[in-house]
């Protein structure tokens, strides 16, 4: 059955079902906000065939990718999530059962965090397009800002990066897979199409900075590519910083697949990893890499310069200055 045989209110009968009765039905959701809370807010695109394919993600995946981009922003914010909206822009002949998928991708996603859907709007386009608003609350001095970032902090990552990459190209050809175990396989490919919001950090951040009495921590996610996210904080704080090419922590299937250098690009410009990247003082970062385990690093440090300088102690690589022009750009 298609979606327009059903029509805009048969097809918002059945995406009401994913939403809280209690909130959905007026012109606007009522979202209570604790005392001392701000109240932070993030809105994303989906657009078939430039974020996601029939190729390489099924509509439960879109879904979920979707759901976990904006969740991922709330937790590069430091805030923890509320509710989303959702926008969809749709054409007629889109199967109704491929919206329900989708909506189930995103719910998967989202009762992981007690994140509800609180609203939306759904337009008819020629084609398929998918917009969510997040909201979230932080208590402002716990905000994650890119601009806070100081001379002698610790660049931590979250997590390994680069696997997305790799599971995007092993789902656009197929043939590469022979070189990988299946475990291996099944985990790049997870990687790309069930990437984790990194909202468990905060709690262990916060504890963090409450014993070490930090004032400012900076920091966003690594969607767009770890060079990207290091590139744009210091862009944003004013300053430089050395990154050691040998403490960038790489998935372990990437490395029995890759060559160490591909493996490496795809870390610093493949994205969609969607860890945090943090910059806040050794004795603090090193605690909150311990605490995290399971990829978490120091990868670099903040020094006073206006450039971003790639270093491998190894000297396998030579020492590179890091620019946007690798990483994603949509224009």
């Amino acid at each position: 059955m298609q979606i327009k045989e059903i029509g805009e209110q048969g097809l918002l009968k059945i995406l009401q079902r994913f939403c809280p009765p209690d909130i959905i039905g007026d012109d606007g959701a009522v979202l209570p906000i604790i005392a001392d809370k701000s109240l932070v807010v993030t809105t994303d695109v989906l657009i078939d065939k430039v974020h996601f394919s029939e190729i390489t993600t099924s509509p439960e995946d879109v879904g979920w990718r979707a759901a976990a981009a904006n969740l991922s922003d709330l937790a590069a914010m430091g805030a923890l999530p509320l509710g989303i909206t959702v926008g969809l822009a749709l054409p007629g002949e889109t199967p109704v059962n491929w919206v329900e998928k989708l909506y189930q991708g995103m719910t998967q996603c989202l009762q992981k965090h007690n994140t509800p859907i609180v609203g939306g709007d759904i337009v008819r386009s020629p084609i398929i397009s998918v917009a969510i608003t997040a909201f979230g609350q932080v208590s402002p001095q716990l905000t994650i800002r890119r601009d806070r970032a100081k001379v002698g902090d610790a660049i931590v990552v979250t997590g390994c990066h680069g696997a997305s990459r790799a599971g995007l190209e092993l789902l656009l050809h197929h043939d590469l897979t022979t070189n990988l175990t299946k475990n291996d396989t099944e985990a790049l490919i997870k990687a790309h199409q069930r990437p984790k919001p990194r909202l468990d950090v905060l709690p262990i951040l916060w504890e963090i900075i409450d014993s070490h009495s930090l004032v400012d921590i900076s920091g966003m996610d690594t969607s767009d590519g770890l060079a990207d996210a290091i590139l744009q904080v210091c862009h944003s704080s004013k300053v430089g910083a050395i990154v050691e090419a040998t403490e960038i922590t790489l998935h372990k299937a990437t490395i029995n697949w890759l060559t160490k250098e591909k493996a490496l690009e795809y870390a610093l410009y493949g994205g969609e990893d969607f860890e945090l990247l943090l910059c806040l003082p050794k004795q603090a970062a090193s605690e909150l890499v311990e605490k995290l385990g399971d990829g978490a690093a120091v990868v670099g440090s903040i020094i006073d310069s206006d450039k971003v300088v790639l270093h491998d102690r190894d000297e396998k690589i030579p020492d590179q200055i890091l620019n946007l022009n690798r990483g994603f750009q949509h224009f």
